[in-house]
């Protein structure tokens, strides 16, 4: 094992990086040390690097361009991603940990691609549940035997991010809350695409790993208040349904079900602030059910561990296909699903223009007049 302790960069110190990443590097003192923190927020980076004694700036160049940051780590909003994660590449780092998605499209994940091949520089995508150690024990029981699902379903019902992150650490920063009020189509359209790519993103990749290598097709998208969204789609002859809740909730739920002819797999996350361990999984056919974990260690553990063992080249990492694949996944539903809610609109507009017709309340079909 390597005695080298690796310096790590992070670009955005919002949230994620004070509650997730900088506690879980703590726990890892002997391999990683922070040693650059980027914020656009010049106050929010100051306040953030002295938690670790590092170094602080409001460029994200500044930060690739710091020969003391090996790691960089991309916590930046999404249409960032690519653009930093490509910078780092050609600044040839040794690794880069880019929060999921990956990137906002399929040109700019291929671009990604081109990029880490290029200068081998090796990404790895923050898909916490993937490196979770139940969830991968219980993937390896799933394919030993038996049929392949006809139905994977992810769900998670969670309180607002706030009520979990003060659990994990003082936060610094936190961004404004969304502005109450019923939202407008545009506002209907974000929320969907960005529960697909900010919340089932998540899991995504784990229900591709199960389901047939096929594109989706949404048949059904429509969003909650006060936030959230129930997606129907279908890969190939299997079903995937997803589905997610931001709300007040005594009680969180974050869960995968995966159901074939002759099994049934159920596994329980713990949420996303918590460092609570890894998941509970179950699975269970006619004969037995065998469980996995809770472990001590979550899937933020788990990924950096991951990190640590590219770096010292005892594991390879994930190929970049996978990572396109599960970024193809993501935006394909993200597309489908804003143009199922523009489609849903403009037909209702259609209904109520009609001449001759009224709607009465609950009706969308309306009635002659």
């Amino acid at each position: 094992m390597s005695e080298v302790v690796f310096g790590v960069g992070l670009i955005g110190a919002g949230p994620v990086g004070q509650a997730i990443h900088l506690p879980t590097l703590a726990r890892m003192a002997d391999r990683f040390r922070v040693v650059h923190v980027m914020d656009v927020d010049p106050d929010v980076a100051r306040r953030v690097a002295a938690r670790v004694d590092a170094r602080h700036s409001t460029d994200a160049d500044a930060l690739i361009d710091d020969p003391a940051v090996d790691v960089v780590v991309i916590g930046s909003p999404n249409r960032f991603h690519a653009e930093q994660v490509i910078a780092a590449c050609r600044a040839g780092k040794r690794a880069v940990l880019c929060e999921k998605p990956l990137a906002v499209s399929a040109q700019e994940g291929e671009a990604i691609a081109r990029a880490s091949a290029e200068h081998g520089v090796p990404v790895v995508v923050g898909t916490m549940h993937a490196f979770d150690a139940a969830w991968t024990a219980a993937l390896d029981g799933w394919g030993a035997s038996g049929d392949a699902p006809h139905t994977v379903r992810i769900s998670a019902v969670i309180p607002p991010n706030p009520d979990s992150e003060d659990s994990a650490t003082e936060i610094v920063g936190r961004p404004a809350s969304r502005p109450s009020g019923a939202p407008d189509l545009e506002a209907r359209v974000a929320a969907i695409t960005g529960g697909v790519l900010g919340l089932a993103i998540h899991d995504l990749p784990l229900a591709r790993q199960l389901l047939p290598a096929a594109p989706p097709r949404v048949v059904a998208a429509r969003t909650l208040d006060p936030w959230g969204y129930e997606i129907v789609a279908t890969v190939g002859d299997a079903v995937l349904e997803v589905h997610g809740v931001g709300s007040a909730t005594w009680d969180p739920e974050w869960t995968l079900d995966a159901v074939a002819a002759d099994r049934s797999l159920h596994v329980d996350f713990s949420l996303s602030y918590v460092h609570a361990g890894s998941s509970t999984a179950t699975l269970r056919d006619a004969r037995r059910a065998t469980t996995w974990g809770p472990y001590p260690d979550n899937g933020y553990v788990g990924e950096w561990e991951h990190v640590h063992d590219v770096l010292v080249g005892a594991a390879d990492p994930v190929p970049l296909d996978e990572l396109l694949a599960d970024l193809a996944l993501a935006t394909s539903i993200a597309e489908q699903c804003a143009a199922l809610i523009r489609a849903d609109a403009e037909a209702d507009a259609a209904r109520a223009a009609a001449p001759g017709r009224v709607t009465r309340p609950g009706d969308r079909s309306g009635v002659a007049a």
